[in-house]
């Protein structure tokens, strides 16, 4: 869904001085796609509490998913150039978007967790699963991977709010996962989210995203390819960054 979409989606919540803000968004998308929240209310003679606002009017959970929001739309829909200039440029892009994440939080909600579970929607995603198993137990810090839905409605029955869930999903969209994160809402277990980089349900509902840029392409018989070496990326950043916290402390 493109910005424009969503504008004429939510219209009867945005007032005249979020249509101001959405104007000059729409006027000047890549370099918005670039600013911090302060910038742009510079930019927009408003202030951040306004623009906050505002981007929770459009559905996203805060400002920093609005960016990344305007970041994908920057992104053409299908890459061109050869398979490996398509993976380069996703791994590029997947770098500089983790970049600009805090996982200062995230570390800290890892950290002090009670126990860590960590769930894949598919078996790619699984083998992603348990590499950051692997990891983070280099740091003596043990998650407990949830192989399916079946299994995930069992162990949330058991499930504390000082608990921590890791989800992470190529589309962040899977219809079935939707009812089982609603739980984890309303009982306000904290749950992080790795997604492909585009606007989603479940980064929407997390407190807690992360994004891989995985680019849809196709083999010449039309067979898609779809590469989770950005979503490898994604993992190892947060343990990394948890490594790095965890020496701090």
């Amino acid at each position: 869904m493109s910005l424009e979409e969503l504008i004429n989606e939510f219209y009867e919540k945005l007032n005249d001085n979020d249509l101001h803000v959405l104007k000059y968004i729409l006027n000047n998308k890549k370099t918005c796609s670039q600013m911090g929240i302060n910038d742009l209310a510079e930019a927009c003679h408003s202030s951040r509490s306004s623009i906050h606002r505002m981007t929770k009017k459009l559905n996203f959970s805060g400002y920093s998913e609005f960016r990344v929001f305007l970041k994908w739309e920057e992104q053409p829909e299908l890459m061109r150039g050869t398979h490996v200039e398509i993976l380069e440029n996703d791994v590029t892009t997947t770098f500089k978007n983790l970049a600009a994440v805090d996982f200062d939080p995230i570390s800290e909600k890892l950290y002090s967790a009670n126990r860590i579970f960590i769930y894949g929607t598919g078996t790619a995603q699984l083998s992603c699963v348990m590499e950051a198993q692997r990891l983070f137990a280099l740091m003596s810090t043990f998650i407990t991977v949830i192989h399916d839905e079946t299994e995930f409605e069992t162990m949330l029955k058991a499930m504390q709010e000082d608990d921590v869930v890791i989800i992470l999903s190529l589309s962040g969209s899977t219809p079935a996962l939707m009812p089982i994160v609603k739980q984890l809402n309303a009982r306000g277990i904290d749950f992080i989210s790795i997604t492909n980089l585009k606007n989603n349900k479940l980064a929407q509902m997390s407190p807690y995203s992360i994004y891989a840029a995985t680019s849809e392409t196709f083999a010449g018989d039309g067979t898609e390819v779809v590469s989770f070496i950005p979503f490898y990326i994604a993992v190892e950043t947060m343990f990394r960054k948890y490594a790095d916290y965890v020496e701090k402390q």
